[in-house]
């Protein structure tokens, strides 16, 4: 497959509109990861973590971006849509990709401890399911693997800091 800049180019500017969404679930204290879903050209979803605030395991950036794109839509299949988050799907969003009929997924960070889109299986590619979905991965990959670690490191260190 050729390198298509224009492509880059368009997966970059959507990239930073999720990493925005990333660093306003970290200004309220919570894992830096976002996510948007544009179709046509426009953002029709929008959603960063919330896990902590909502008091919700299921309050991940990308499942309240496709519960936004759903919505702005009328419709659970979000045809035509491209989902854009900062860090690999985990198995509970790759499944709620798969099932929202989402066709291309791009993430910046692979999450070597609970990603399914390649690393520790790829669960949007799964044959055995009716949808697959294409994945495009390494979109401003430091920039969006930083925001998780520096995020960590500062946590361990007030940790560190409360316990002395």
């Amino acid at each position: 497959m050729s390198f298509d800049t224009e492509q880059h180019d368009l997966h970059t500017r959507w990239m930073k509109e999720a990493i925005a969404e990333a660093r306003r679930a970290e200004a309220l204290g919570e894992v830096p990861i976002g996510a948007v879903i544009v179709k046509d050209g426009q953002m029709i979803g929008r959603g960063h973590n919330l896990r902590e605030t909502a008091h919700d395991s299921t309050a991940h950036a990308e499942m309240i971006a496709i519960r936004e794109a759903s919505e702005r839509l009328g419709a659970w299949r979000l045809l035509d849509c491209t989902l854009y988050v900062t860090l690999e799907p985990c198995p509970m969003c790759a499944g709620a990709i798969v099932q929202s009929r989402v066709p291309v997924v791009v993430y910046g960070a692979p999450d070597p401890k609970a990603g399914c889109a390649g690393t520790l299986m790829n669960l949007l590619q799964e044959p055995r399911f009716n949808h697959r979905t294409e994945i495009v991965s390494g979109i401003l990959q430091e920039e969006c693997g930083e925001l998780l670690s520096g995020f960590f490191r500062q946590l361990r260190q007030k940790r560190k800091n409360a316990d002395n």
